[in-house]
């Protein structure tokens, strides 16, 4: 099984879209799993449902950070990577989605409002779209770390 079909599978085991994305990597860096999903868990929904950032983008971010990233004694380089990798993230999910903010994202409907959550659900937004943007966000970091 691939990293994005792990991923969905995470998405659809009832995981939000930041655990999905992020668990994928962060094992492959020496976190356990319930480390991954309990870290990233506050970044679903846009930031605990606040639909700002998608969930799928700030996991991609930590999967980046937790490879990339500047710890303690590393150089001060690593941090300017993290950076230039995160901008190139960035820049491919915008192209492919248009947007990076979860309610943008999810066609301006608020998951947290009971009529627009109801839907988004009627409308199969969290099976179709949001699968996409996790879909979209590991194949966009594996790429990203395919470039070095």
């Amino acid at each position: 099984m691939n990293k994005s079909e792990k991923a969905i599978e995470y998405f659809r085991s009832k995981f939000n879209c930041s655990q999905s994305v992020f668990t994928v990597f962060g094992t492959e860096h020496g976190l356990s799993e319930n480390d991954c999903l309990k870290t990233s868990c506050a970044f679903g929904g846009g930031m605990g449902r606040q639909q700002l950032i998608c969930g799928a983008v700030t996991g991609a971010l930590m999967a980046l950070g937790i490879k990339y990233g500047k710890a303690m004694g590393d150089p001060d380089e690593n941090k300017q990577l993290t950076y230039e990798k995160t901008r190139e993230f960035f820049n491919e999910f915008i192209r492919l989605n248009g947007s990076t903010s979860c309610r943008e994202l999810l066609k301006g409907l608020d998951m947290n409002d009971p009529d627009d959550h109801r839907k988004i659900i009627e409308q199969g937004l969290f099976d179709t779209l949001c699968e996409k943007y996790v879909t979209d966000s590991v194949r966009i970091v594996e790429e990203t770390e395919r470039k070095k």
